[in-house]
């Protein structure tokens, strides 16, 4: 796609790497074929390309307009157009762009502002985790709407200590410990069973996602920083081989450190290696030597129990894995039910579902069809946005698959 950037950006770092992307889109369409929001709305705006065009025009010059914002924030982000995509369009990265460069250019209304800066502080503020142990305790008396996003009390058990020689490191995230806490005990157990401990920095938080997804791209890199800053005497030691991520969506972002704080001279050495040691928890496990033994002695207690497996956005597409979990899943002798569209959004996308609710749900109900149709005993997935917000729209079970191999070995 020939294009001339305008003086604003041309020469800066974001103007160039937009201008490499931009180059590679070759007008195809193929992306509007898989894009959720372009299947709903039938708008040409409301697809890649045409958002695409939108960032285009910006970026030579043509003012953005509120209508501009509006598509851009219709995005999901899901970046299934990049798994479509036969030129390897960098999709992602071009709307991170546009957003920010949209954004200085269209004031967004008071309520917009207010609501993105709730969910950016708020869900990462020590009152977090509290205020939902509240919500919880008096699930009864939150209002619908509210209900949908505060889950069920959930036990948790026993994290084991560190006892083995190979040791890990776990990104506890911002939400998922105060949501649903079982999820990295269950992950911490599993790998204990396979001869590795792992371990958390104190001082690490939220991957970063929240905030520089909201339009505090700023906030968003010091998050980043400081993750990298908790974890680096470990690292630097040679005490852990990796970092275990459990939640898709902080993976995703984690992986991309060594590009976002690449024009960081203090941190891009630091974040390269991040990245590179960053790995979704299904890599880790489904590449541990003793699973297939211990899944075969353990996997009579699952036989036949059927499973239906949601693969997030940020795992298929945002990091191009697929089948781990559902392999471990099988090998441990579930059944996994044919789940029709599993390529597509189920709406979460980080703050999306309480951004563009009616979008959100309308891809819910229509992923929560495709999953049920097959009647399982229980939905799986492997991120905390997607569990709770398809667990908001159905009365069957929706689990972390580590959970349920955590139960599988006892």
């Amino acid at each position: 796609m020939q294009t001339n950037l305008a003086d604003f950006i041309k020469g800066t770092r974001a103007g160039e790497e937009a201008e490499a992307i931009l180059r590679k889109c070759v007008h195809c369409g193929f992306c509007n074929a898989t894009c959720p929001t372009y299947q709903l709305l039938g708008d040409e705006l409301d697809g890649p390309r045409g958002r695409i065009y939108l960032i285009k025009q910006v970026l030579e010059g043509q003012a953005a307009t509120a209508r501009t914002q509006t598509h851009l924030d219709r995005c999901l982000t899901c970046r299934n157009c990049e798994s479509t995509c036969p030129s390897g369009v960098e999709y992602g990265r071009l709307v991170d762009i546009g957003r920010k460069i949209v954004g200085q250019q269209v004031k967004r209304s008071s309520t917009d502002r207010f609501k993105r800066t709730l969910l950016a502080k708020g869900l990462n503020s020590p009152f977090f985790a509290p205020a939902m142990a509240l919500g919880q305790a008096m699930r009864w008396a939150v209002p619908g709407a509210l209900k949908a996003k505060v889950p069920p009390k959930q036990e948790s058990g026993v994290r084991p200590g560190p006892r083995h020689r190979r040791k890990m490191l776990l990104l506890e995230g911002c939400v998922q410990n105060a949501m649903l806490p079982n999820i990295n005990n269950a992950a911490a157990r599993v790998l204990d069973h396979l001869g590795v401990s792992l371990l958390s920095a104190a001082k690490a938080g939220c991957c970063g996602a929240l905030n520089y997804h909201l339009d505090f791209q700023a906030a968003g890199l010091d998050n980043m920083r400081r993750n990298i800053d908790a974890w680096w005497p470990m690292i630097e030691a040679g005490e852990v081989e990796a970092l275990a991520m459990t939640a898709s969506g902080c993976g995703v972002m984690v992986k991309e450190y060594g590009h976002l704080l690449a024009h960081d001279p203090a941190y891009a050495a630091r974040a390269r290696r991040v990245s590179a040691m960053t790995r979704d928890l299904s890599e880790l496990v489904i590449e541990e030597p003793t699973l297939p033994g211990a899944l075969r002695r353990a996997n009579g207690a699952a036989q036949f129990k059927k499973i239906a497996y949601h693969p997030p956005c940020t795992l298929q597409h945002g990091q191009q894995i697929r089948g781990h979990a559902e392999k471990i899943l099988t090998d441990a002798g579930f059944q996994l039910t044919p789940v029709a569209e599993s390529h597509l959004c189920c709406g979460s996308a980080g703050a999306y579902s309480v951004l563009n609710p009616e979008i959100s749900g309308e891809l819910k109900t229509r992923k929560l069809g495709h999953l049920e149709a097959g009647k399982p005993d229980l939905i799986c997935s492997a991120n905390i946005g997607c569990l709770t917000h398809l667990q908001s729209g159905t009365a069957t079970p929706v689990r972390h698959w580590v959970e349920v191999i955590d139960e599988v070995l006892g």
